[in-house]
């Protein structure tokens, strides 16, 4: 007999089932959000080849790198060749994350067509993570923001801590609607509502974009959940129910956040897209392709992939090669 909780995740996924003719949008977010914690130093050539292959999946949007400090993220210190070298396909963005304006003008100086800016809906984790507070973090984004649309710039709008924060816990929807609402008026297209340390469940989630759909539409927003409790798919299939088509993933569950405890990675992407297909959805992106890759970056950065569908279907993808 199904538990409870095993009852309330099946009638999320029935729910989203009933809606399937939408084109699901997935932006790929492991290049950045997936690596930039890594200790292990990933070879630029490497990081390259990864976001190459990642062109040739399907993906629409796949986030490349950081215009940060090397000082403070030293992962991201070959952003500026990386960003360079990188094949650009037609018909893909190639979105950057800028912390200030000084990060935008290097991605400026690159070419970068579309940026990212990132605020806290938690104080606690402003102050930890970009060592300021809320308010002090939207004029540094208001000053990005100017400068990016002056030169024809998209620019996307990340925020943290959208459920619960490390520091501060629990997050009031109300919060999150008032941030999402200033970082719409300010000029950004999108707002990517993180779950940065996971915590999220289909009430907390549901509770909280109900609380942004009053201030914003369900096009203008995406969502971007963490597994560290493993309630990343539900999570997302909640923000769907409710008109939400747009989600962020990492390739093998790359990622984590070094301020919250036991935080684990992004989604996998390997685990959203089979997902998706089952439930009839189209996001145009080749699963098996997929795989390769998450096996890829895992062997790169030597830790064993993240993602339950590629551990489940790798092996077999290997049989099948072995057998033609």
């Amino acid at each position: 007999m199904a538990t409870r909780c095993n009852r309330t995740i099946l009638s999320s996924f029935r729910k989203f089932s009933q809606k399937t003719a939408i084109e699901v949008k997935i932006v790929e977010v492991g290049p950045r959000d997936g690596l930039q914690n890594e200790k292990k130093i990933v070879p630029t050539h490497v990081k390259v080849d990864f976001i190459n292959k990642l062109s040739r999946t399907g993906l629409k949007s796949i986030e490349v790198t950081s215009f940060v400090s090397p000082k403070w993220v030293p992962q991201m210190g070959d952003n500026t060749e990386v960003f360079k070298t990188i094949d650009k396909l037609p018909g893909i963005c190639y979105p950057v994350l800028v912390p200030n304006t000084l990060g935008l003008e290097s991605a400026i100086a690159v070419g970068a067509k579309e940026i990212a800016v990132f605020a806290s809906a938690s104080e606690g984790f402003s102050r930890k993570n970009t060592n300021c507070s809320i308010e002090v973090g939207i004029q540094r984004i208001k000053q990005v923001i100017n400068v990016a649309e002056k030169q024809n710039i998209k620019i996307r709008g990340y925020i943290s801590c959208v459920v619960g924060c490390p520091y501060d816990g629990f997050i009031k929807p109300s919060e999150v609607a008032k941030l999402s609402e200033i970082l719409l008026s300010l000029g950004c297209y999108e707002i990517s509502l993180g779950d940065t340390i996971g915590v999220g469940t289909k009430t907390t989630i549901d509770n909280m974009i109900r609380s942004v759909l009053s201030v914003a539409s369900a096009d203008q927003i995406a969502i971007h959940c963490h597994d560290t409790y493993g309630q990343a798919l539900a999570n997302i299939c909640t923000a769907f129910d409710a008109g939400v088509k747009v989600a962020d993933s990492s390739v093998s569950g790359l990622g984590g956040c070094p301020y919250a405890k036991g935080a684990s990675g992004n989604v996998a992407t390997e685990d959203l897209v089979y997902m998706l297909h089952g439930l009839g959805a189209n996001t145009g992106v080749d699963l098996n392709q997929l795989i390769d890759i998450g096996q890829f970056i895992s062997k790169a950065i030597d830790k064993p992939t993240g993602s339950k569908v590629n551990k489940a279907l790798y092996q077999n993808l290997e049989n099948n090669k072995t057998v033609t």
